[in-house]
């Protein structure tokens, strides 16, 4: 439980300092207030299905990628500003970062869900349901960012952050897809050892 007050105290302190004059108060709200959601839905549900630690950490690595987002706006964290100019990129790219994320951090929490309810007996489409569910999370994303777009006009354009990239969209969905992939291929055996800690703490008891 100590662990779990560690990750809260961070994801307090990066919540704090990223609203603390931010580049774009609206964009802030708009990057921020999904982490905040998903914090609240994680602490009502915390006695009834509690994930294990390693997921609680990538899911707070995806709100600190938000936090980082939304202080700057994806199009202008200074770091990736360097990287543009050191590679000679044509745009700010931390925007791939943040859907990279969005697909591997969903990604893991689905999958300890589906495993520890045992959602799926067929385990040939496991992986193949998890990274599709993570696709349409990142497609239902992008029709949101084109309603605040149409909704607040030149407001929403740093929520975008397309950056006059025409396939901006479509890059979105791709690293999301790669993301979910990533996390599949390097932290399943991860996440399993973590389940079966969790399980075998239960038969204990």
């Amino acid at each position: 439980m100590k662990y779990i007050y560690f990750l809260i105290t961070l994801f307090t302190i990066s919540l704090i300092a990223s609203i603390i004059n931010p580049k774009e108060g609206f964009t802030c709200f708009l990057e921020v207030i999904p982490a905040v959601i998903g914090f609240i839905i994680l602490a009502f549900t915390f006695k009834k299905f509690r994930f294990t630690n390693f997921t609680y950490t990538l899911i707070l690595i995806h709100c600190i990628i938000l936090f980082i987002g939304g202080h700057y706006t994806y199009a202008e964290v200074p770091l990736f500003d360097y990287i543009k100019e050191a590679f000679h990129q044509s745009r700010n790219n931390y925007d791939k970062v943040g859907h990279f994320a969005q697909g591997l951090v969903p990604a893991m929490i689905i999958r300890e869900l589906f495993i520890r309810k045992q959602v799926i007996s067929n385990q040939s489409f496991f992986n193949f349901i998890i990274v599709s569910i993570c696709l349409a999370i990142s497609a239902a994303y992008e029709f949101i960012e084109w309603f605040v777009s149409i909704a607040t006009g030149d407001g929403g354009d740093a929520f975008l952050g397309t950056q006059g990239y025409v396939w901006d969209t479509q890059s979105d969905m791709l690293f999301a897809t790669i993301g979910a992939i990533s996390g599949l291929i390097l932290f399943s055996k991860i996440q399993d050892k973590c389940i079966q800690k969790i399980d075998f703490n239960k038969t204990i008891k």
